[in-house]
Formats: C-alpha cells, structure tokens, sequence
C-alpha cells in the first residue's frame, strides 16, 4: 500500500543504527518482509513481467486502501503529544486525500481505469479486513499502538523500494515509475520519520506493551504479505 509521503515538522532527534524497538519489531517480522520481496507479485514489479490486468488489481485495491489509510492520519494528528508531530500527520493527511489521492486516479488511467471505476470498486475481504484493523488500533489504542500497525506498511514500502531500486529497473515504465516512487528520497525520509517516532513515541515502554507492539507490528506486516497475495491470485466473497 502507498501512503506517508513526507511532511513538516520537527523530527526525532536521531538514533545510533541498530538499537531500539524498531530493530526488534523488524527482527520479529523479518521473515515476511523477505517474504513480501519474493513474492512473485513484487518479483513481477521488478522485472517487468507482471500482467498489467493483475497489477491492475492493487491499483483498485490500494486506492481504496488509501481512503481508510487517511483516517487513521485523522487520528494520529488528533492523538499526537506534541505539535511538531501533530503538524506532521495533518499534512501526511492533506497529501494523501487532496495530492496523492488526484496522482493515483492518473496513475490508474495508465492502466485503463477511469475514475468512475476507482470510485465504485467493492473491497475485497483482504483489504476489508487489514483496513478495519488499522482504524480499530488508530481509535481504541494509543499513539504507540497506531505508529506500530502503520510502520509495516510505510517503513515496509520503503524498504521494498529500495531492494529493487538496486536491480536494473524494468522495461515497462509503469513498474519503473513504481519502484522509483517508493525508492524516493521522499518515501524514505518519511519512513525514517516514523521509525524515529516509533521509537521516541514507544521505545521506552515497559516489557507487556512492547510485547504488543511487536505483536501488532507482526499483524500488520503479515496483512501486507496477504495484500500482496490477494492482488496476485484474486479474491471475492
């Protein structure tokens, strides 16, 4: 899923690399991760051989991703402890629904889906599900909870970005644009972003509730791999 692009504000001071709750909550999920760049739906971004009528699947999906993704920014700027922050996820929240939103439904076009399309598509249990989850946290938990469940997919996309920016890129300039968009000095400035907070937000709690959020951390990232999984097979009620 895309999201957090960058924003305002005063960030974390920096942490020595390697350290902290975010190190821990990658080691927990490590092996998704590395699932998620195997996939052959990633795999088929990388080289250029994804059917465009399968990609065309996350592009539907995704779009209605970003919907409830900007509610759960609604109520990360409502939680937030400090201004700085609060600057932040506000313009994390006009980016997605008044920028990145616009730039999606042109992106769709490339693939021969119109806005009407984008606008009726049905969510697929997958989406459903991973969806409710994020707003659930981001409404019933507290700011550590909601940095921990939206980390996977922002810190996630960035990650992916990078590992195939490395690759050459494919023929089709669809996936180019793709990979360059998610290996953007943009994209990860705000993933670092919201590590860091994770860590200033989270990194200090004691043991039960770190033990929850690298449980919900795990969740979400285990929702992202199904994310990828369904676009690639399909999926309906």
């Amino acid at each position: 899923m895309s999201g957090a692009g960058g924003g305002p504000g005063e960030g974390p001071v920096p942490r020595p690399a390697g350290t902290g709750l975010s190190d821990e909550m990658l080691a927990v999920a490590r092996p998704i991760w590395d699932a998620q760049l195997a996939h052959p739906f990633v795999a088929g971004i990388a080289d250029g051989t994804l059917p465009p009528e399968t990609f065309e699947r996350w592009v539907r999906q995704d779009w209605l991703y970003l919907t409830e993704f900007a509610r759960v920014f609604a109520w990360a700027t409502a939680k937030a402890g400090r201004l700085a922050s609060m600057a932040w996820y506000a313009s994390v929240l006009d980016l997605t629904l008044n920028t990145e939103m616009s730039l999606h439904r042109a992106y769709a076009a490339r693939f021969g889906i119109s806005e009407r399309e984008l606008e009726a598509e049905e969510m697929w249990p997958t989406t459903r599900a991973y969806t409710d989850f994020l707003v659930r946290t981001a409404a019933d938990g507290d700011m550590a909870d909601l940095l921990s469940v939206v980390l996977p997919c922002a810190w996630g996309y960035a990650w992916i970005g990078a590992r195939l920016a490395e690759r050459e890129r494919p023929p089709d300039r669809r996936y180019a644009d793709w990979i360059a968009q998610y290996a953007s000095p943009e994209f990860q400035e705000a993933a670092e972003w919201l590590r860091q907070e994770t860590e200033r937000v989270a990194g200090a709690v004691v043991p039960e509730k770190r033990a929850r959020l690298l449980d919900l951390f795990e969740l979400s990232s285990r929702y992202e791999l199904r994310f990828w999984e369904m676009c690639w097979t399909g999926e309906s009620w």
